[in-house]
C-alpha cells in the first residue's frame, strides 16, 4: 500500500483535460506525488500512451472493483422512484460510470485526493493530508449553501424520519469533484447495508429527485448515513480556506499561472471548469478561440511539456464548422424524439 495518493477519473475524450491535470499536479503539488488514472470507461488508447511515459502516474485495473461500484449505482437507481418512474418515461442513460471514482475507497492510497478531469491542481494539498488526521472526509466547496430544492439530499424527507436535522445535514453536503479521503470506507459490508436501508427503509428517496442520477448526490447520501467526520475548508473558522473554485462563476486572479481568490489572493485547491463540455477544451487546444473562462491557464498547463505544440494564435470556428455542428446537433436531437417515441410506443402500447 501507498501512504498518500491522487485519483482522477479519465478516458480518451477528456485527454486534454486529463494531460493538463497531470502537468498542474507536477507543477503545483510535486513531481513525486503517486497518481493513479480510473477509466471511465474502456476508450484508453491515448490515456495509456500518456501514462506510459510518467512514472508517477498508473491505472486502475481492479475490474471487481469497478464491477462492484458500477452495480451499487444501478441498484440504487432502480431503486429511487424518481429514476423508475423517468427510466419509464424516456431512454435516460444511465451506467454508473461517473461513480467510478468511488473505486478510490478500495485503491492502494491509503489517503487521498481525487480531483475531477476537468480541474486543475493550483496549490500543494499540505493542508488536506493534515486534516486527514483527523477527519474520515474532507471538501472543499460551497454546496451547502444551495436552497433545499437544488440540494443533494431531500431534506424535508430525511427530517420528517427523526434520524437527522436539517441543522444537521445542511453542513454535510458536499460536491464529488473534489475530496479527500482513507481506503477501506464504505466496504462491501457498509454497501450492502446500505441497500438494504434503500430497499426496507426506502432511503433510496433521500436522494434529491431533481437529479438522482448525479454521482454526487449519492455520494452525499453515503457519507451521511456513514456518520463519518467530515471537514469543508469553505466551512472553516479561518477565512483564508475559504475561497471559490469554479471557472465560470468564482473571481480569480493569475499569478505566474497560478489562480488566486481575487478577495484577499487566497491560494485555490482548484480550479473547476465544470459547466464546459469536453469538445470546447479538445478544439481549444487544436487552435479555436473557445468562450472558456481562464483558457489562456488551461493552455498553459496543457502544453507545459510540449510548449512547441501550443497554439500561437486562437482562431474563431470557419462557417463551415459551425454548420457541420448545428446538423450533428439536429440529427442527434431527432434521433433522441425517435428513441423516445419507441419508449413510449413499448411502455404504453395502444
Amino acid at each position: 500500500m501507498t501512504a498518500f495518493g491522487i485519483y482522477t477519473l479519465a478516458n480518451d475524450i477528456v485527454f486534454d483535460q486529463l494531460v493538463a491535470l497531470l502537468n498542474s499536479i507536477e507543477a503545483n503539488i510535486g513531481s513525486d506525488i503517486p497518481v493513479c488514472v480510473i477509466p471511465f470507461d474502456n476508450r484508453l488508447n491515448k490515456v495509456k500512451q500518456e501514462i506510459g511515459s510518467r512514472e508517477n502516474v498508473t491505472l486502475f485495473e481492479d475490474t471487481s472493483s469497478i464491477e462492484r461500484w458500477e452495480n451499487f449505482a444501478l441498484q440504487f437507481a432502480s431503486l429511487h422512484p424518481e429514476a423508475q418512474r423517468t427510466d419509464r418515461l424516456h431512454p435516460r442513460w444511465y451506467a454508473g460510470k461517473l461513480h467510478r471514482k468511488f473505486v478510490a475507497f478500495d485503491g492502494s492510497f491509503e489517503k487521498f485526493v481525487f480531483f475531477d478531469a476537468d480541474s486543475l491542481a493550483m496549490k500543494p494539498i499540505d493542508d488536506i493530508q493534515e486534516k486527514l488526521q483527523t477527519y474520515d472526509f474532507v471538501f472543499d466547496d460551497w454546496e451547502h449553501t444551495k436552497s433545499q430544492d437544488k440540494a443533494a439530499l431531500n431534506i424535508p424527507l430525511i427530517e420528517a424520519t427523526g434520524m437527522f436535522t436539517q441543522a444537521e445535514i445542511q453542513p454535510k453536503l458536499h460536491c464529488s469533484s473534489f475530496f479527500g479521503s482513507k481506503r477501506g470506507i464504505f466496504n462491501i459490508e457498509e454497501l450492502n447495508i446500505l441497500l438494504k436501508q434503500m430497499i426496507e427503509q426506502n432511503e433510496a428517496a433521500w436522494v434529491n429527485a431533481t437529479a438522482w442520477w448525479d454521482d454526487a448526490f449519492l455520494f452525499n447520501y453515503m457519507t451521511l448515513k456513514s456518520n463519518r467526520s467530515q471537514f469543508n475548508f469553505t466551512l472553516s473558522p479561518d477565512g483564508n480556506d475559504r475561497s471559490g473554485n469554479c471557472a465560470n462563476a468564482d473571481p480569480f486572479v493569475a499569478i505566474d499561472n497560478v489562480l488566486f481568490n481575487q478577495e484577499g489572493l487566497k491560494p485555490i485547491h482548484r480550479i473547476h471548469y465544470m459547466g464546459y463540455p469536453s469538445i470546447d477544451f479538445t478544439r481549444l487546444s487544436r487552435g479555436e478561440d473557445v468562450d472558456i473562462r481562464f483558457k489562456d491557464i488551461f493552455l498553459h498547463y496543457r502544453f507545459l511539456k510540449q510548449p512547441h505544440l501550443k497554439p500561437l494564435l486562437l482562431k474563431p470556428p470557419t462557417f463551415q464548422a459551425k454548420a457541420n455542428r448545428s446538423i450533428k446537433k439536429l440529427v442527434s436531437k431527432i434521433g433522441k424524439i425517435a428513441s423516445l417515441k419507441g419508449k413510449l410506443t413499448t411502455s404504453f402500447p395502444s
